[in-house]
């Protein structure tokens, strides 16, 4: 063991968000052990800012993998996935198993789904390609074969991909129809407990702390946004480049992200040169972050951006930001 490892037990600070890490981690092994899924249930605590992104991947390993013995299945993308209608009414049929999908946004951070509750995937999609995804499978009940969990975690890796799968007997409970997914409803809060160095309800320097900022990170869809100039050419691009800076001058804690023919663009100026993207062309944009704002002026400003009249934003000293938002 490294000697290192747990010095960050050393101060109060430290011990005390471990020791609410792990009596957290112990209130979601009741609710799995009582049937539910822990997609849920992590999602539900990020919602009310009870947890932070980085124990997600804390609490799936410790929880799934050690606890409970779920099955993993780790996968890069093939391809671009947009549309799981199909997928949730597949899986909504495995009512014998407890499936957790785990995708690992370049930007946005780990998503945890829950394969049957379309409102789940929707935090994340699109799933890019490339990018990694992590399956985990269980049993609702106990018994429920090895073989048959490393099955269901390639076949929802197929139906991602659009393939069509078998209905396997393993899948479902033997007497019991499937039922469609209903949202289960938020746990009450769990009273708050005493711990090192702090009074009940009071932190230990005893000034106020402050308002928590959200903790749920979101993407929206992507946006087509229409190049109406002849060509989208170097003064496009850096109309583009000036709207944006605007727009994350105003909204740090948010990325906007741009796509052409369904692959990721990091740099504009690396496609976006002379004669590449023609008048008509879509170019597709979304934002992520924990409170996004403003997207359908950003939109705005980026078809005019991509339009005959961007010189409008390429006015005023090189290195001043537009006031735009």
């Amino acid at each position: 063991m490294d000697n290192n490892a747990l010095n960050v037990l050393g101060r109060r600070a430290g011990f005390n968000s471990a020791l609410r890490h792990f009596k957290r981690v112990n209130q979601f092994a009741e609710q799995v052990n009582r049937g539910a899924n822990l997609a849920d249930v992590l999602n539900q605590e990020l919602e009310d800012d009870r947890i932070e992104r980085y124990q997600l991947s804390l609490a799936l390993n410790a929880l799934l993998v050690d606890k409970f013995g779920y099955v993993t299945r780790t996968y890069n993308l093939r391809s671009t996935v947009e549309n799981v209608d199909k997928i949730v009414e597949r899986v909504n049929v495995w009512n014998a198993l407890q499936i957790v999908v785990a995708y690992h946004h370049p930007q946005a951070g780990l998503f945890v789904i829950n394969p049957k509750d379309p409102a789940s995937w929707e935090q994340a999609l699109p799933l890019l390609k490339d990018e990694l995804l992590v399956v985990y499978a269980g049993g609702v009940r106990p018994g429920v074969e090895e073989k048959t969990l490393h099955q269901a975690t390639e076949d929802l890796i197929s139906l991602l991909h659009g393939r069509s799968v078998k209905d396997r007997k393993g899948y479902r409970a033997e007497g019991a129809a499937p039922a469609p997914y209903v949202r289960p409803t938020a746990p009450p809060e769990p009273e708050p407990s005493a711990e090192v160095g702090a009074g009940a309800g009071a932190p230990a320097t005893g000034v106020a702390p402050a308002e928590a900022p959200s903790r749920r990170r979101r993407i929206t869809p992507r946006y087509s946004v229409i190049v109406s100039n002849e060509l989208f050419h170097n003064g496009n691009v850096e109309a583009w480049k000036r709207i944006i800076d605007s727009y994350k001058a105003k909204h740090p804690n948010l990325d906007v992200l741009i796509w052409y023919e369904n692959e990721r663009i990091n740099d504009i100026n690396s496609l976006f040169k002379w004669g590449k993207v023609k008048h008509g062309t879509p170019i597709m944009v979304s934002v992520v972050g924990d409170d996004i704002k403003d997207v359908a002026k950003l939109q705005r400003y980026l078809y005019e951006g991509a339009s005959p009249r961007f010189e409008v934003f390429l006015r005023g000293g090189v290195d001043r930001v537009l006031d735009l938002f």
